[in-house]
């Protein structure tokens, strides 16, 4: 029984388990869910994405928001 496993639960990417391959970056409801209230992108550590995923997000969140779908900062 190691320390590690004590402290840390492993999440699972809930993007994995329902086989995402792409992200719509028009899907402005789906990518508030990985932002902050300051519009901030949340990190992998919290949210339990892979990394492959967290990089498909981040652009997905970039995109949006040079398309005005959501804003750089929420008020």
């Amino acid at each position: 029984m190691a320390k590690t496993d004590d402290k840390r639960k492993h999440k699972n990417c809930s993007l994995c388990a329902d086989k995402i391959t792409e992200i719509d970056y028009k899907d402005a409801a789906k990518l508030r869910r990985y932002l902050t209230e300051a519009g901030k992108i949340i990190p992998r550590r919290i949210t339990g994405t892979c990394a492959e995923h967290q990089r498909m997000i981040a652009k997905a969140v970039k995109r949006a928001r040079e398309a005005a779908i959501i804003n750089y900062v929420f008020d």
